[in-house]
């Protein structure tokens, strides 16, 4: 039977919502958003959220686990790191810590608000949830050791003043992150993918046909469209957020958290809708490789992007962060180590991802 007569195609609405989510930010782009025109950079953002997420399902069931949810895991974070870039070049001295700020923000979201409430969710249909904990917590260990010596080493160093790299240090931080990432990438994906397939594996959207390869290109692209209008117009919203954020007192880097939060929607919301299906892993493979190409690939390329850059790159954590940071590293090692999960460790990890919220607004 020829490839074409066995595969469902993509719906129209799936087809339909990413040009008009790029019409939505190209009428919007660079103007000052009035009523209407917010509303519909809203709207226009949901429905991003709704079709990337939609069309990394497509793609993701025609290649398998676990290279769905690194396609998807990549893809945020290569427009994520584009972005930061961006923001760099044209926001000077200001933007100094806001490498350092949306890595952290992302190591937060994905290992305490993401991982927390596919536990939550999961938890609360399921009861206990199964995940191989051999691959997760080794995904773990490789975060661990991205984030202590990207974000915590700088913080402790005397060659350069400030918590900051020198040129030399950085370029090594920024070799070691692509070694490391490559490796778990390498593991994932050739050498032990049998590890990051999930537990419960017999389901009936697997046994379903795999879409044809022309549909599977199709929702490629437009995943792409969709996620760089999600980003987009996250962009454009942020005068705005920052008018919010202004007027309730917080400072101004907690438009940076709130920024990631609408950036890592997608893979929140993919991961949420696997964990209701019994697939925990696939929401853990998610949530963690977010995490790992967040570091992985932005400190490579702020690594290169210093050469062109002037100004100070700040990389070190304060204190406060430096304590999230390591009762996260320590309360995840005891969730993952033991390869089943309760309500008890989504709520948990919510509650720490609550406190990060906070302190981020009352500093």
């Amino acid at each position: 039977m020829s490839d074409t007569t066995t595969i469902p195609t993509l719906p129209k609405w799936s087809l339909a919502i990413p040009p008009v989510a790029v019409l939505v930010l190209a009428l919007s782009w660079g103007r000052d958003l009035g009523a209407i025109l917010l509303t519909l950079v809203c709207l226009g953002l949901v429905g991003a959220v709704i079709g990337a997420v939609h069309h990394a399902e497509v793609v993701a069931h025609r290649v398998g686990e676990p290279f769905g949810t690194l396609i998807l895991a990549v893809a945020v974070t290569v427009i994520e790191v584009a972005l930061i870039l961006t923001l760099m070049v044209s926001g000077g001295d200001k933007a100094a810590s806001l490498a350092r700020d949306t890595v952290f923000a992302a190591i937060m979201i994905t290992c305490n608000g993401i991982v927390g409430l596919a536990l939550l969710v999961g938890s609360l249909r399921h009861r206990v949830q199964e995940f191989r904990a051999h691959a997760s917590s080794g995904a773990l260990g490789v975060i661990a050791a991205l984030v202590t010596l990207s974000l915590v080493v700088p913080a402790f160093t005397t060659s350069s003043p400030g918590p900051t790299f020198s040129g030399v240090q950085l370029a090594f931080a920024g070799v070691v992150s692509l070694v490391l990432y490559g490796t778990f990438v390498f593991v994932q994906t050739i050498r032990h993918r049998d590890y990051f397939l999930p537990k419960n594996s017999l389901t009936d959207e697997e046994h379903a046909a795999a879409p044809a390869n022309r549909t599977a290109y199709t929702s490629l692209v437009l995943l792409l469209v969709c996620l760089v209008a999600v980003v987009g117009l996250a962009k454009t919203v942020s005068p705005t957020l920052e008018t919010a954020v202004d007027a309730i007192g917080a400072p101004v880097s907690f438009v940076g958290v709130v920024i990631a939060l609408l950036v890592l929607a997608p893979e929140t919301a993919a991961a949420v809708r696997a964990a209701l299906r019994d697939r925990l892993q696939v929401s853990l493979n998610l949530a963690l490789g977010s995490a790992l190409a967040s570091i992985g690939l932005t400190i490579p390329a702020i690594a290169i992007a210093s050469i062109f850059l002037t100004g100070p790159l700040v990389l070190g954590l304060d204190p406060k962060e430096l304590v999230l940071l390591a009762l996260t590293m320590v309360v995840s090692t005891l969730t993952l180590v033991q390869g089943r999960a309760t309500l008890l460790q989504g709520v948990l990890h919510l509650t720490l991802f609550s406190s990060f919220v906070f302190l981020a607004i009352m500093p």
